[in-house]
């Protein structure tokens, strides 16, 4: 969920929901009310506005009374000064917080309750009453009371009034109560709400954070060993995801840097020590001259023959060293040609062919592809992708009769170069890393032996920037064969070309 989202939720929450809540509880606390009011003084249906409002509420505690007291005075005036009639109504008004007071001319007559002189004082007289219904509400300082009269003659013509005289002290407290009641209602609801939305912020984007700082501290402490969770699909758990994301990428450089490194180390120390031994013989024999220890012609054509072949295998050393510094940084110059496969191996065939009869190597040669197979790719790169997987066969050749197989198949838009050996052959365990810059299967680095172990990495960056492949069977004792194809050159004909516009 986006956090756009969540904040119209949480709007949406925090304003309907207290407020349908506040509703619901003030309906049925006035319900509640309502039905103890119809117990206690046997009003029907009280409304909220009845309940929350003491006047109508108060006005119709003593409805039924001023109705009998006003029956009574249409009937018979006179029973207004019988003081037992009037004791008697007095009794049930006591029952519902209020009193009767009656004055006949301008002395109070029967006061059923009030000791406070300044409300007889401020009691209205007869024909005074504003309300239409004779109701009238009066506020003293100590008190607020409300006022119901009716105004009568006896017989004899002296005029009177009755008043029914509620207090709001005593029913005040219920409605005070009632409001008292809705405000911890009100606030119990807001803070449920505030506490519902605090933790669902909290787990929802305050956690994440939480957890994105301690990553945070932990990549600034070089700990890039940890997994931060990415649940969840808003912003910050898209930032989480992007968080992870940096954090493995630079686990992955810093691995990447430390191998880099080791491999680095392993190339100074590999070529430190191939030099060492032509260096060293050059060293030797070159004294060996100085000295007069080759005095004979011989003896000095084998010395300086030495030399300049140790020499040799430095300058190839160097060289891989430099092309290697160019592989590392892609650098790699080329120079693609169009070449007839025919022609451009045949002449590959015949150069390295002198070299291997020198050696006792015996060399097959087999094109299967057409005369006018041709291919794109950089004749030197190419030459020396072939002189490399040839070299080592011959460095691990240990048979007595030894042979080199080429062969040249045309496989589809491809043509594939298999180079075959009967030299010793490279363990099950080693052949998937062949290709590894530096991985050599001879760990002893003897003289016989000896490279710096990126030959075969070399080859393979050479044939896969000519977008090719490369791959090695083998078994031991019995010899190696290695495979690599490259695209074949075809022509693209005006009507294809119209087709592809």
């Amino acid at each position: 969920m986006k956090i756009k989202t969540k904040l119209i939720i949480s709007f949406c929450i925090i304003i309907f929901v207290p407020s349908i809540l506040a509703i619901a509880t003030i309906s049925a606390y006035c319900n509640f009310q309502s039905h103890v009011i119809e117990q206690t003084y046997g009003i029907k249906n009280a409304d909220a506005y009845s309940i929350i409002n003491s006047v109508p509420l108060l006005n119709r505690y003593t409805a039924l009374d001023f109705e009998k007291i006003k029956k009574t005075i249409r009937l018979s005036p006179s029973k207004m000064e019988d003081a037992s009639y009037l004791t008697e109504i007095n009794e049930d008004l006591k029952q519902k917080y209020s009193y009767l007071i009656v004055r006949i001319g301008e002395k109070i007559s029967f006061n059923g309750g009030s000791e406070n002189e300044k409300i007889l004082s401020e009691l209205p007289g007869y024909g005074e009453n504003s309300s239409r219904h004779g109701v009238d509400k009066y506020i003293d300082r100590d008190d607020e009371i409300l006022v119901k009269q009716v105004d009568f003659k006896l017989d004899s013509g002296e005029k009177c009034t009755a008043y029914i005289v509620t207090s709001f002290d005593a029913t005040g407290q219920e409605i005070r109560q009632f409001i008292v009641w809705g405000i911890i209602c009100v606030v119990i609801i807001l803070l449920l709400t505030a506490v519902m939305m605090i933790v669902w912020i909290y787990r929802s984007m305050i956690t994440p954070i939480q957890k994105l700082r301690v990553a945070a501290e932990n990549i600034k402490e070089g700990n890039l060993d940890f997994a931060l969770d990415t649940q969840g699909d808003d912003e910050i758990g898209e930032l989480c995801t992007t968080f992870e994301q940096m954090r493995q990428r630079l686990k992955d450089n810093a691995e990447e840097k430390l191998s880099n490194e080791k491999e680095n180390r392993a190339l100074i120390s590999n070529i430190a020590h191939d030099l060492k031994t032509p260096i060293t013989a050059v060293k030797g024999y070159s004294e060996g001259i100085m000295d007069g220890v080759a005095n004979t012609p011989e003896k000095l054509d084998k010395y300086i023959r030495t030399i300049y072949n140790k020499a040799n295998e430095m300058d190839t050393l160097i060289n891989e060293l430099t092309l290697y510094s160019k592989i590392d940084t892609n650098r790699i110059p080329y120079d693609f040609a169009k070449l007839n496969v025919a022609a451009y191996f045949k002449d590959c065939v015949e150069e390295i062919g002198l070299d291997l009869e020198a050696k006792g190597i015996a060399l097959s040669y087999f094109n299967y592809a057409t005369p006018d197979t041709q291919i794109i790719a950089d004749p030197e790169q190419l030459r020396r992708v072939i002189n490399n997987i040839i070299g080592n066969s011959v460095k691990y050749m240990n048979k007595t009769e030894k042979f080199i197989n080429i062969r040249i198949k045309d496989v589809g838009d491809f043509i594939q170069v298999e180079i075959e050996d009967n030299g010793r052959g490279i363990a099950q365990k080693d052949l998937p890393y062949i290709f590894d810059r530096f991985y050599r299967t001879d760990a002893s680095r003897n003289s016989a032996t000896g490279g710096s172990g990126i030959g075969l990495s070399i080859v393979k960056k050479i044939i896969e920037d000519h977008g090719g492949k490369i791959w090695a069977t083998s078994k031991e004792d019995s010899g190696t064969t290695m495979y690599f194809v490259i695209r074949k050159y075809q022509e693209v004909t005006a009507n294809e070309q119209n087709t592809d516009r």
